[in-house]
């Protein structure tokens, strides 16, 4: 989706963090963006930032796991901007901690945001992109931890993986209809994220309290980091995070990844499932007939990945 010029997105989560990067990027590249978020307050102060500009942003309170609300909301985004382009369900809850210590609690609430929340995003717009016949693009925010198991955070990795897993298969599903998907692996983030447990329903058991507690002393650090710090070293901004989702969107990307520090982890997971393999004699039988059943043994979409050149420009291209 190389002309996003005109077009509108849909970002969830998009009144601050990784959100509001993307809203900038897009609205200053000439899109119509709608920013939906479950804090109201959030959404109060980022369109009193977007108000003092002529750029063509609206917010909409939208609880992610709330299916009829996320009905509305595409509703109201399209009464406002009209077609429904980009999909970016990026909302996200940082809450992190080893399963053995999770609560049923913990599980609902996380897979009702961060599983089902995307789930919504895809049921509820993807048919009105696909029927406008415009083509478009979806953003499914994962992480780092989407890609191997990195940190304490077995819930956390558990539906980041499946987010990602959803982007693979959407986007071999949509290749030949124009609507390009990509499964969006972040890094650190100068973000909220280590405040997100502030956003617990009332009456949830946790096994992270004391987690959320060390957290949240650390959520100023990370948001404020000043410049030579190890906060501000190992997070990135959200303007330039905003700027690689633009850019992967434009490149169609399968992957899009903001932090190349991260190569060795990544090396380290995909070189153990090469290892896992048996050392065995091929059947060769089994092997034919595999290939005869289409993607069941090999499939395209990951040969179509590319490598992004330099930082991205204002514009959400290659520098190089």
């Amino acid at each position: 989706m190389e002309n996003i010029e005109g077009k509108t997105a849909f970002i969830t989560g998009g009144a601050s963090g990784m959100g509001l990067g993307m809203a900038r990027a897009f609205a200053r590249n000439g899109m119509k963006v709608v920013i939906a978020d479950i804090r109201e307050e959030a959404l109060d102060e980022a369109m009193r930032e977007f108000s003092n500009t002529n750029l063509a942003v609206h917010a909409v309170q939208l609880d992610v796991s709330d299916r009829n609300a996320f009905v509305r909301a595409a509703d109201e985004a399209e009464s406002t901007f009209g077609k429904i382009h980009v999909l970016c369900n990026n909302a996200g809850i940082g809450v992190t901690g080893p399963i053995k210590n999770a609560t049923y609690d913990d599980w609902d609430w996380l897979k009702s945001v961060m599983l089902d929340g995307v789930i919504n995003g895809v049921q509820t717009i993807l048919p009105r992109i696909r029927a406008h016949g415009e083509g478009g693009h979806i953003v499914n925010t994962a992480s780092m931890s989407g890609a191997f198991a990195s940190g304490d955070a077995g819930i956390y990795i558990t539906l980041k993986y499946a987010v990602v897993g959803m982007a693979e298969a959407l986007h071999w599903e949509l290749m030949d209809e124009n609507i390009g998907v990509s499964a969006f692996l972040p890094g650190g983030v100068r973000t909220n994220i280590f405040n997100s447990h502030k956003l617990r329903p009332e009456g949830m058991s946790t096994g992270y309290a004391e987690l959320d507690a060390q957290k949240e002393k650390m959520a100023e650090a990370f948001k404020n980091a000043p410049p030579g710090s190890p906060f501000e070293a190992i997070s990135m901004d959200i303007d330039e995070v905003g700027l690689r989702v633009l850019r992967g969107i434009r490149r169609n990307d399968l992957f899009i990844i903001s932090h190349p520090e991260f190569r060795e982890g990544i090396e380290a997971r995909c070189k153990a499932l090469i290892r896992a393999i048996p050392d065995e004699p091929l059947n060769e039988t089994r092997l034919n007939m595999l290939r005869q059943m289409g993607t069941l043994l090999t499939q395209p979409i990951y040969d179509k990945q590319t490598t992004p050149q330099g930082k991205p420009d204002e514009q959400g291209r290659d520098t190089k």
